[in-house]
């Protein structure tokens, strides 16, 4: 046997296609050609496999050997084919039988000792071998992460040695199976700690209901970041497959999957994050915040004070849920299906409007602070609200506020409703919205006036919509009325805010 074929998968974002490592010994001087568009860590590979076979006690082939990592035109990358290869050239030197791998799929760096080493994005990887009907041999690192896949079978070895014995029918390796996950809510900070900002309290119930972005403004220490942190312990809990996607992020990304399994994401990004950091990219392009809070929560505190190309990025994948990075031999997409919830200060010192404290900012200052937020970019969020400083007697009031719990039960309430619709109402549009909403004649016509009024755009209106119709949803209605419309304007609140 000269030539082996070996099946693994490459890792293109949250994809991963199927990679054949095909080995050839031919005769000829001794040598190691690797083709198949290797970048330089998978070039490296043919060094870590040579001294780990070496030191595994195997023998190398002393001939002229060409790997090809099949197809051709697919970018390669990272140090998940040193065991591939490994095993390739032991089946094409017929140290392993090559029916041993009739099945299997396999991806782990190699040390030079000859111990696998975890490799990132397995979580993908795994789904896709499930999917083809495969098993699946990992480093020990990464079984837990392959086997929230579901039913696969992987075989976790922490050795080179181990995976032959394996093969060779010396010493099996068991299955892994992955640990219970209960997926429960967070138990993280809650509501009831909340003093006062009823109106503020209400709005992130709204924004919760039916998946709305947040702003919240009003002075410094006003409770505003106090209440973003308070927004996952209201949401619904992940589902089986949500929990999936949140986690396959994490793992092309590098992060531990564990620490969050189950939970929604809470990023919270310092406002120097460049555009990339934030959107996602680079010369390999890796996922970003708004990828990272997929399913969860992207809070942007001090939101002015982000660079405004930085904030202008985000407006497409507000829209769309998910970020296309194209650049010049790489492209990839990530899902961005996040909650936006901001939090500003109405001018540079904070205290425009303050009754406790005056503003000493000029016109010219307070007019470059609130320019950094472009219109399109307002547009797109559906809340704004002011959250005011509190009166003395509110903050050393002892009186709760309702708790997290008992607001998550209205929540869950308002999307068992929305479920029929097939989407949040953050998500709904066109006819689809206008059949939800349907309007009374008298109703259509009064908002028609306000719109003009407020000279809202047609994107607003819409927003308007949404929001009435989620105010609905939590009141047990069918339709919004009268009431809804008027409370979902009352959310429009920015303008009459930064004007002092």
């Amino acid at each position: 046997m000269t030539l082996a074929i070996i099946h693994t998968r490459a890792g293109l974002g949250l994809e991963a296609p199927e990679v054949l490592v095909e080995v050839h010994l031919a005769n000829g001087l001794p040598g190691m050609t690797l083709v198949g568009l290797p970048e330089a860590a998978v070039k490296e590979s043919r060094e870590r496999v040579r001294s780990a076979l070496v030191n595994a006690g195997f023998d190398f082939p002393l001939r002229r050997i060409t790997l090809n990592l099949a197809p051709a035109d697919l970018p390669k990358e990272g140090g998940r084919f040193d065991l591939p290869i490994a095993l390739g050239l032991l089946v094409a030197s017929g140290q392993v039988p090559p029916e041993a791998l009739a099945g299997v799929e396999c991806a782990g760096e190699l040390a030079l000792d000859g111990r696998l080493r975890p490799v990132t994005g397995v979580l993908p990887l795994a789904m896709a071998t499930r999917r083809a009907g495969r098993r699946l041999i990992v480093p020990l690192a990464n079984a837990d992460e392959a086997a929230l896949a579901g039913d696969l079978e992987v075989l976790p070895a922490d050795h080179l040695l181990e995976v032959v014995a394996h093969l060779l029918g010396q010493a099996s390796i068991s299955p892994h199976r992955a640990p219970v996950a209960v997926l429960t809510p967070e138990a993280g900070p809650d509501l009831a700690e909340v003093r006062g900002q009823h109106q503020a309290r209400r709005a992130l119930e709204v924004a919760a209901a039916g998946g709305h972005n947040l702003l919240f403004a009003g002075p410094p220490g006003t409770g505003k970041t106090m209440l973003a942190s308070r927004l996952p312990g209201i949401l619904p809990p992940l589902s089986e497959e949500e929990a999936l996607e949140v986690a396959a992020i994490r793992s092309v990304s590098g992060l531990s999957h564990t620490e969050q399994w189950g939970v929604r994401p809470f990023r919270a990004p310092h406002h120097t994050a460049s555009a990339v950091a934030l959107v996602g990219g680079g010369s390999k392009p890796r996922p970003g915040e708004i990828s990272l809070a997929h399913h969860g929560v992207l809070f942007l505190d001090e939101l002015p004070e982000f660079s405004r190309h930085v904030l202008e990025v985000m407006r497409e994948p507000m829209e769309s849920g998910q970020i296309h990075i194209a650049r010049a031999s790489h492209e990839r997409r990530y899902p961005a299906g996040f909650q936006l919830v901001a939090a500003m200060n109405p001018c540079p010192c904070g205290h425009l409007g303050d009754p406790r404290q005056a503003c000493h900012c000029t016109a010219a200052q307070i007019q470059r602070y609130q320019a950094r937020l472009s219109g399109p970019l307002l547009d797109r969020i559906d809340l704004q609200v002011e959250v005011p400083a509190l009166a003395p007697e509110q903050l050393t009031s002892r009186q709760a506020g309702e708790s997290s719990a008992v607001v998550r039960e209205r929540v869950l309430a308002a999307r068992a409703r929305q479920a029929s619709r097939g989407a949040l109402n953050a998500r709904l549009a066109g006819q689809a919205l206008e059949e939800a909403c349907a309007l009374q004649a008298a109703d259509r016509a009064w908002l028609a006036g306000v719109l003009e009024r407020l000279k809202l755009s047609a994107r607003a209106y819409h927003r308007v919509l949404r929001v009435a119709l989620t105010l609905a949803d939590l009141a047990g209605e069918t339709r919004p009325g009268r009431d809804q419309l008027i409370e979902a304007i009352g959310y429009r609140q920015l303008d009459r805010l930064l004007k002092g």
